[in-house]
């Protein structure tokens, strides 16, 4: 089943932090957030990423088709340039880069790399969220479900503390991070292919804004409720995020 990152846009910030911001490479082992997010994915077996390209989309090439050397030990003729690398690269992954355009929307990057798509369904994930989703757990309920689309919500504690007061001042109760009764989506998406047909080449075809506002509308959109860790890579400082297994806090 093929997995596609939505790696493209100018907010991810996907490799520039790591280049930007030294702490960043050295608390995720010197591989960018991209890496540990296919990782995700690769450890519950899914291999096969397409990465559809915008910005900066020369830099995630440019790691990539470097990534065996980077990562595997090998020896050089400094004076013919000719490389033997030594064993094989412990990664076993497949991966798919396509450019998708500096400016193009969501959407429309998931319907330019349909050709790659082969299989009745396949994933999806946004290129700055990292979870300790279970993957293959995801997969069952979405077969389950029936639906043409399942994505995966979770609950956040909002980034300041609650306090409630009665009528004369005395406080009634402190909560430093209440969790909202509210959802949002994570990521983590699983599509039947027949999902394809909802989006267009259009490059202002985004992914939430009508694609899944019509399968919602249309009963065809499962939330897959995750419990555990997730953090945005987005967000610079270091924060703590558990959005209802409170036996387990990770900082992020």
């Amino acid at each position: 089943m093929k997995v596609i990152i939505l790696c493209g846009g100018k907010g991810t910030r996907i490799l520039d932090e790591v280049r930007i911001h030294p702490n960043v490479k050295a608390n995720t082992n010197s591989r960018p957030p991209l890496w540990h997010i296919m990782d995700i994915f690769a450890r519950h077996g899914f291999k096969d990423f397409i990465l559809p390209l915008g910005y900066k989309g020369d830099q995630v090439k440019k790691y990539f088709s470097e990534y065996t050397f980077l990562h595997s030990d090998f020896t050089i003729d400094l004076a013919t340039g000719h490389v033997t690398p030594h064993g094989t690269c412990p990664t076993d992954w497949t991966v798919t880069l396509c450019d998708a355009g500096q400016d193009t929307l969501k959407g429309a990057r998931i319907k330019s790399v349909a050709h790659h798509i082969d299989s009745p369904r396949f994933m999806v994930t946004y290129g700055d969220g990292v979870a300790d989703i279970d993957i293959k757990a995801l997969l069952d309920f979405h077969m389950r479900s029936g639906n043409i689309g399942t994505f995966t919500g979770v609950r956040t504690p909002p980034r300041i503390g609650s306090v409630q007061t009665d009528a004369t001042g005395n406080i009634l109760s402190w909560q430093q991070t209440p969790l909202l009764n509210e959802y949002i989506s994570c990521g983590f998406f699983v599509f039947e292919s027949v999902f394809l047909d909802y989006l267009s080449d259009d490059p202002c075809c985004d992914l939430e804004g009508g694609p899944l506002e019509r399968l919602a509308a249309e009963g065809q959109l499962g939330m897959y409720l995750h419990k555990g860790f997730w953090h945005c890579t987005a967000h610079r400082a270091p924060q703590v995020f558990y959005t209802g297994d409170t036996s387990k806090k990770f900082a992020a």
